[in-house]
C-alpha cells in the first residue's frame, strides 16, 4: 500500500469513527441531537476528501462545505450527483450545532443525518475505492 492509499485509509477510518460515534450516541439519554448531526456531516466531509485524495487532489481544502466538496468529487465522476440532495441535507451541521441556539433539531433530524452519512459511507464509487485499497 503506497503512502497515498494509506492517507485515504485514515481518511476514511476518521470518517467511520464519527459515524460510530452518532450511532452509539443515538441511544444515549438526555438526546445529544446537535452533536449526532455534526458527527455525521463530519463523516461525510471526511469521506469526500479521502474520495478527493484517491482520485488525485494533493490537499483537500480546508472547508465543510459538503456541496463544494460533493462538486469537486462530481468533477471527477459524475455520479457523485446522485448524493448532491444528501450533501446538501448534511452541509448545515457542519458549523451551527457546536454552538447554542443556532439551529433546531430533533430526533427526526438525527435519524435522517445518520441514515444520509451511512448511505453515504456504503455509496458504490467509496465502496470501491475501499475495495481497491484493500486488495493492496
Amino acid at each position: 500500500m503506497g503512502m497515498e492509499d494509506e492517507i485515504v485509509v485514515n481518511w476514511f477510518r476518521f470518517a467511520d469513527m464519527d459515524l460510530d460515534t452518532a450511532e452509539i450516541l443515538q441511544d444515549v439519554r438526555p438526546e445529544h441531537f446537535e452533536i449526532i448531526c455534526f458527527h455525521c456531516q463530519q463523516a461525510v466531509e471526511k469521506y469526500l476528501k479521502g474520495y478527493l485524495i484517491f482520485a488525485g487532489t494533493e490537499k483537500p481544502p480546508k472547508i465543510h462545505d459538503l456541496i463544494e466538496l460533493c462538486n469537486m468529487c462530481s468533477d471527477n465522476d459524475i455520479v457523485f450527483d446522485s448524493i448532491l440532495d444528501k450533501c446538501a441535507y448534511l452541509t448545515q451541521y457542519g458549523v451551527q450545532p457546536r454552538y447554542p441556539d443556532e439551529i433546531d433539531i430533533d430526533e427526526h433530524h438525527t435519524k435522517k443525518a445518520v441514515q444520509y452519512a451511512n448511505e453515504i459511507k456504503n455509496f458504490k464509487p467509496l465502496l470501491e475505492i475501499r475495495e481497491i485499497i484493500s486488495d493492496k
